[in-house]
């Protein structure tokens, strides 16, 4: 464990070693004074006089001691921190490039508590190890180790007396490890858990207000934390008991060499000026020994930790090289693609074209695996069976940097950051000038909903974009693809957040982006794509039928279905808006 972790102290692993020195200096001081008293005690023993200046020569030491000891120690402290927290910016750094490598869909799936209690709980309870249990541990157990040996040199049946407390207490301690451990997994699933059920009560309690689902919504938040805080205290009341045993018995190092050492001396096997030096040093290292076993106390929790970590840290990455885009041109192919998340497969099969200059659309079903293909093409994940490819290049044989380069991606939720509005839609391509962004602002129709933000295109999105609505923040999303302007555009229900009204505008803007490029599109208002080059109906994971909207009409009974439930929601809408919206919608596509 100590050795996985220093390998992350970097050029900071000799500070850690010099905060191991100094704090054993700054131990020594402490034990030092007690060796002080004993040379006062022991002319008293022997019928031997004290000078009043070696009294004070000695007060003055002890002094001294005190005074060494709050040096070395707390410099020795200072340093460890100082290693301790670089060395933690190195593990989440490495951390955060592994999580880079990984499948996106993978980090998305552990869910945001997860994560959160990855990288700043788990490992900020690493500085424990760190800045604390490795240096103080070393130079608490060093330091007794150092005495004892004294001890023996002094008087050794006395010496062994003293360590009569020590099995005791260690017996208890490993006691409470073996029980610990073996409810620690469930007690830190618990943790996670809970933290996941925290995150998501949050971010949905706007819907849970709205459909008053309070109870519901609060009985599974409320249940989380009660099993959290159970096995929590489960697990302390299995550790606690042996905990008070060992904090008992290991600093009472005097506990049998005071009674049995005084018959000793009574019976003439030892000196009193012995057991006297042997009590002396037995009290200078009590406290020690219950620091450093302290600090053990949490080894079982920080090793879960770690290994916790490197789980994550060793899972496979993302199939990708460090080669760029040398496709032939921008068709984008699915060749007998298969995927499964976990053991629960997807995709059977799939194959599929889409040529440059055409517009693709998937529909299907909800779950039938169009988002997966989406994804699958963005190389969010890898996929089981066969290939995706660009232009006849596998995705998987280029770096996500050049792939990112070929394909803008547009999904139902987009997340904006809390920066200005102008600068999230410039992540499209950062360098971009100002009057580049105003006008991918304004062909993806956002100008309409700037004049009434009081700084227009300079607002702050606020966390998350929670400043805009759902469909505001869609057309920043478009912004951005026009801004970037790359030759493949994925729209996944690009226009999920708009009411019929604006859906015309959107339509427009996304006629803008998606003009003489390969587009591939998944949409559930199935008359937005009447006009598409190609169709793909998918269902359960399997390709049902390809081809246009007449042809499929006429040939796919799976679409026909979904073309009457399409028709069917869109008479719910009022008939004017419903009018209005669906000929801009085909206007748009067919431009």
């Amino acid at each position: 464990m100590f050795k996985k972790v220093l390998e992350y102290t970097g050029t900071y692993r000799t500070t850690t070693y010099r905060a191991i020195v100094f704090m054993l200096l700054g131990v020594a001081f402490n034990v030092v004074p007690f060796w002080l008293v004993y040379q006062m005690i022991s002319p008293l023993l022997n019928h031997d006089t004290l000078h009043r200046n070696g009294i004070f020569f000695r007060i003055f030491l002890i002094a001294l001691c005190a005074v060494g000891y709050a040096v070395f120690y707390v410099h020795g402290l200072t340093l460890s921190h100082k290693s301790a927290y670089h060395t933690l910016e190195n593990i989440r750094i490495s951390l955060q490039r592994k999580m880079e490598r990984q499948p996106l869909g993978t980090i998305q799936e552990k869910g945001i508590g997860t994560i959160k209690k990855m990288f700043i709980d788990d490992i900020e309870s690493i500085e424990l190890l760190l800045a604390h249990a490795l240096p103080e541990g070393i130079a608490n157990i060093a330091v007794p180790v150092f005495v004892y040996i004294a001890m023996f040199f002094a008087d050794w049946k006395l010496a062994l007396l003293s360590l009569c407390a020590l099995p005791l207490g260690m017996l208890s301690m490993v006691i409470m490890y073996r029980s610990g451990m073996s409810k620690m997994e469930i007690y830190f699933g618990a943790a996670q858990k809970m933290n996941n059920t925290i995150v998501e009560y949050i971010n949905g309690m706007e819907v849970v207000k709205v459909f008053n689902r309070d109870g519901e919504s609060y009985r599974r938040f409320e249940k989380d934390i009660h099993t959290y805080r159970d096995f929590t205290l489960d697990w302390y009341r299995v550790c606690w008991p042996w905990m008070a045993i060992y904090s008992s018995f290991l600093p009472c190092v005097a506990l049998f060499t005071l009674p049995v050492g005084a018959y000793f001396v009574l019976q003439g096997m030892s000196t009193l000026a012995d057991l006297v030096l042997v009590l002396c040093m037995s009290f200078g290292i009590g406290v020690p020994l219950l620091r450093a076993v302290g600090f053990m106390s949490t080894m079982p929790q920080i090793n879960y930790k770690i290994e916790s970590l490197e789980k994550m840290l060793n899972q496979p990455p993302l199939c990708q090289t460090e080669d760029g885009f040398h496709g032939k041109n921008h068709k984008v192919s699915f060749e007998n693609v298969g995927f499964a998340y976990e053991d629960e497969a997807v995709l059977h099969n799939i194959s599929f074209e889409a040529e440059p200059g055409t517009l693709t659309a998937l529909v299907g079903e909800s779950g039938s695996g169009k988002s997966t293909l989406a994804k699958l093409l963005v190389h969010f994940y890898d996929v089981k069976e066969g290939a995706v490819k660009i232009g006849g290049q596998d995705v998987r044989e280029m770096s996500l940097e050049a792939l990112n380069q070929e394909i803008s991606y547009v999904s139902q939720e987009q997340y904006l950051f809390n920066i200005t509005l102008m600068e999230n839609i410039r992540l499209g391509c950062l360098s971009a000038t100002d009057a580049e962004v105003l006008a991918a602002a304004e062909k993806a129709q956002c100008n309409e909903f700037f004049t009434r933000l009081e700084k227009g295109i300079y607002t702050m999105a606020g966390d998350g974009g929670k400043q805009l609505s759902g469909g505001e923040r869609q057309r920043i999303s478009l912004a951005r693809a026009i801004l970037k302007n790359a030759p493949i555009v994925v729209l996944d229900e690009a226009t999920a957040f708009m009411d019929p009204e604006n859906e015309e505008k959107m339509n427009q803007a996304i006629a803008q982006v998606i003009h003489g490029k390969t587009v591939i599109v998944i949409a559930h208002r199935l008359q937005s794509i009447m006009e598409a080059d190609q169709i793909c109906v998918l269902e359960k994971g399997r390709l049902a039928a390809v081809g246009t909207h007449e042809y499929l009409i006429k040939t796919c009974q799976s679409y026909q279905k979904l073309w009457q439930a399409s028709l069917e929601s869109t008479a719910w809408s009022v008939s004017t808006q419903d009018a209005t919206a669906q000929k801009g919608v085909e206007s748009a596509w067919q431009a």
